[in-house]
């Protein structure tokens, strides 16, 4: 069994972020979001992945992530550009998958224990295609699907203004190489976009058995800046406490708390979990940390409150007041000069920010 990853999209909702890089390599907790991803394929015993790429810096991809061999896998790129709909990027793959059945997972979306049981359930099953779904509060946001009065799925309907139940797809497809026929027969829709809902649909109606399957637990489409907050914060909540760097007083710690090699807190710092620090991290003897917070490699924090909030790597911070609910890019800088200190601030700064309060 092959993986396809799809890492396009122009991640419009989450600017100024992804004017530097895609939304994918974006870290929830330490780590890109994928990482993730690509990892859940691992797992599942699939390590002959293809990543299909976009138009936002995709060089940055394939430096991140180079032919796969640190993670235990096998990448082939495959160049989409603009978006032109989930369907058609997985009709670019039909060489690279060939006779295999194929999982194809949005780079974008994280599910709570991966797909190991359900690329097992596809496996055993004679499915010729098989969605994820789960019970959301906007289905009108996503592709929905339509039962029978048996639960049989009859139907799938992209973003609907009248959503038929609650069951939105996932964003995780299971398929045999019959899909890349139905994907030849799409035309384009209003959005200008060969629809994977479409391909599904023509799936069940020539005759082909297409399953589904419910998530438990958590899925996450991080679309935007408060889903990729509400990844860290779900992420987090299984973390465990583990400390390789340098914590001068052990009282400093409060909770579940992981603490990267070479990093240093030191004492009169406050941490209190859970939170992730990376590797090579610096953390003063006048700063606060609050639950649900992430921080990178390299960063240097001299003073400052934070709490829910992702500091990605190479930052550099020395502030009075406090940051919350925020996402601070790559190489970002923050200070203050005055003398009053102030309630707090909330930022979502793009890779190279410096602000001066």
């Amino acid at each position: 069994m092959k993986g396809v990853i799809l890492h396009g999209g122009h991640g419009t909702r989450l600017r100024p972020l992804t004017h530097t890089g895609p939304k994918q390599l974006i870290p929830v907790a330490n780590k890109t979001i994928s990482q993730y991803v690509l990892e859940s394929l691992r797992e599942s015993g699939i390590h002959d992945i293809a990543i299909v790429l976009g138009d936002v810096h995709p060089d940055k991809v394939k430096n991140y992530y180079g032919d796969g061999s640190k993670l235990g896998v096998k990448i082939t790129y495959i160049y989409q550009g603009e978006p032109k709909g989930i369907a058609h990027a997985i009709g670019l793959c039909k060489n690279f998958v060939g006779n295999e059945p194929v999982v194809v997972h949005l780079g974008d979306d994280l599910l709570k224990g991966g797909v190991k049981k359900f690329v097992e359930k596809f496996k055993n099953s004679d499915y010729d295609g098989m969605v994820l779904l789960c019970k959301v509060k906007e289905p009108q946001r996503f592709g929905v699907a339509e039962f029978d009065d048996k639960g049989k799925l009859i139907r799938l309907v992209e973003k609907p203004k009248q959503p038929p139940s609650e069951y939105a797809l996932s964003g995780i497809y299971f398929f045999k190489p019959v899909i890349f026929k139905m994907i030849s027969q799409l035309k384009p829709s209003w959005r200008n976009e060969l629809e994977i809902t479409e391909a599904i649909q023509l799936l069940m109606e020539s005759g082909n058995r297409v399953g589904y399957e419910f998530v438990e637990g958590w899925w996450k489409d991080t679309g935007t800046i408060e889903d990729i907050l509400e990844s860290n914060r779900l992420i987090l909540e299984d973390l465990k406490h583990e400390i390789r760097g340098k914590v001068e007083d052990d009282t400093s710690l409060q909770g579940r708390v992981y603490v990267g090699e070479n990093s240093v807190i030191k004492q009169g710092a406050i941490i209190r979990g859970p939170v992730t620090i990376g590797e090579k991290t610096f953390l003063g003897a006048h700063v606060y940390v609050g639950p649900y917070t992430s921080i990178g490699n390299n960063v240097t924090i001299e003073k400052a409150e934070i709490e829910n909030s992702i500091i990605m790597d190479n930052c550099h911070i020395d502030m009075d007041g406090k940051i919350t609910d925020s996402l601070i890019g790559s190489h970002s800088v923050i200070v203050t000069n005055q003398k009053d200190k102030p309630k707090g601030y909330r930022f979502v700064l793009g890779e190279r920010s410096k602000i001066t309060i």
